[in-house]
C-alpha cells in the first residue's frame, strides 16, 4: 500500500499541506521520540506517550494526530474522550501490547487473585481495564516504592523492565514475559566493544532492556529521562541505548556532544529501529488528517475502566494516594 500511497502524492508539498490541514482541523500533532525526524520536527510536542497525551487533552484541540503507536493513542483517546484520534498507520503496534492479550491476561489474574496488577503504559485498553495501577518507566520506581512489600504483585507485559524493579526493590513481583522487540536486539560483546572504543563514555539505557545491558550502565531510566541525562552527564560522548530516534533530540540540544547508538548483534543492524513507529510516514499523516481516519474509537465502558487504572497511576506519581488505598480496582 505504501508505494501506491507515495506515487499518489508525489507532486504535493506534504509539509504544507500537513500545516493547513493542522490549522483546518484544529488538531494538534504529537510525535514519539521514536518518529522520524522529519515527523518530530513538524509536530506541536515530542516526547513521552503519557506525557504527549496529556499535554494534548490540555489543549483546545478538536482532533489529535497521534505519531506514534496504537496503545499511545488509544490512552490519548482514554484521557480526551471528547476529541477525534486518529492514527497514521494503525498497524502501528507495540511488540509488548502483542504479547499480552486481554483474554490470557484475564485468566492470568484469576490464577492469582492475591496478586494487585501492576501494569506497564505498554498495552492495549482492554488490558489497562483489567490493571489496578498502570506505570511508565519514568514513574514506576515512584509507584512502586509505594506498595507495601508484603502485597503480592502481578507486573506485565515487560518482564525487562519488571525484572529490573524486582532487583531493585528487593521485590518478587510475579512477571508477565513480554519483552520490547527494539530493546532486546542489543548486543553485549557489540557494546563492549563500543565501550572500549570510546573509553570514559557513559552508556545510557532503557531499563526495557535485558539485564545484560542495564548491568553496563550509568544510567537507567525512560527516554525524556535518558534524554535529560544527555543534557547534563559532564562528558562528550554518550552511548545511547534505546530506539535511536532519540538522538535526533539529544543532537539538537547538544550539537558540540556526541551521541552514539548501541549496536545490535552484528554491530551496524537497523535491529534496534522500531518496526512499528517506522510504519507512520509523512504520506500517512497527511491522510490521516485529511480523512480523519484511522480512527480510535473506545467503548465507553471499557474507556473509563481503562481510566481508572491511569488516574491511580497519576494520584499515586503525584502521592496523593496512601497504602491504604491500594486494593485491586
Amino acid at each position: 500500500m505504501t508505494a501506491p500511497v507515495r506515487e499518489s502524492l508525489s507532486g504535493l508539498d506534504l509539509r504544507a499541506e500537513i500545516d493547513r490541514l493542522r490549522k483546518e482541523r484544529n488538531a494538534v500533532i504529537l510525535a514519539h521520540y521514536y518518529q522520524k525526524p522529519e515527523i518530530q520536527d513538524l509536530a506541536d510536542f515530542v516526547g513521552d506517550s503519557l506525557e504527549l497525551s496529556r499535554k494534548a487533552a490540555e489543549t483546545d484541540a478538536d482532533v489529535i494526530a497521534f505519531c506514534g503507536v496504537k496503545f499511545m493513542a488509544e490512552t490519548a483517546k482514554i484521557l480526551s474522550p471528547e476529541k477525534i484520534v486518529v492514527l497514521p498507520d494503525m498497524d502501528a503496534g507495540c511488540s509488548l501490547e502483542d504479547s499480552c492479550p486481554p483474554e490470557q491476561f484475564a485468566r492470568f489474574r484469576a490464577q492469582h487473585p492475591d496478586h494487585i496488577a501492576l501494569t506497564y503504559i505498554n498495552c492495549s485498553a482492554a488490558v489497562k481495564a483489567l490493571s489496578d495501577i498502570i506505570v511508565t518507566s519514568s514513574s514506576a520506581e515512584t509507584i512502586i516504592g509505594q506498595i507495601p512489600e508484603d502485597q503480592k504483585i502481578i507486573f506485565g507485559p515487560d518482564r525487562h523492565l519488571g525484572g529490573y524493579l524486582n532487583r531493585k526493590f528487593g521485590r518478587e513481583m510475579l512477571l508477565w514475559p513480554g519483552v520490547c522487540i527494539v530493546h532486546e536486539a542489543f548486543s553485549e560483546t557489540e557494546l563492549l566493544k563500543l565501550k572500549a572504543q570510546h573509553p570514559g563514555a557513559p552508556v545510557a539505557a532503557h531499563p526495557e532492556c535485558p539485564p545484560h545491558i542495564v548491568d553496563h550502565a550509568d544510567y537507567v531510566g525512560s527516554t525524556s529521562g535518558i534524554l535529560q541525562f544527555a543534557k547534563t552527564f559532564p562528558g562528550d560522548t554518550l552511548i545511547v541505548a534505546t530506539e535511536p530516534h532519540i538522538i535526533h533530540q539529544m543532537e539538537k540540544a547538544l550539537p558540540e556532544k556526541n551521541f552514539i547508538g548501541a549496536p545490535g548483534a552484528d554491530g551496524n543492524c537497523n535491529c534496534n529501529i522500531c518496526p512499528y513507529m517506522a510504519l507512520n510516514t509523512m504520506e500517512k499523516l497527511y491522510i490521516a488528517l485529511r480523512d480523519l481516519e484511522p480512527r480510535i474509537e473506545l467503548d465507553e465502558e471499557l474507556r473509563l475502566a481503562a481510566k481508572k487504572s491511569l488516574d491511580r497511576m497519576l494520584e499515586m506519581a503525584s502521592g496523593t494516594v496512601g497504602k491504604g488505598d491500594l486494593g485491586r480496582a
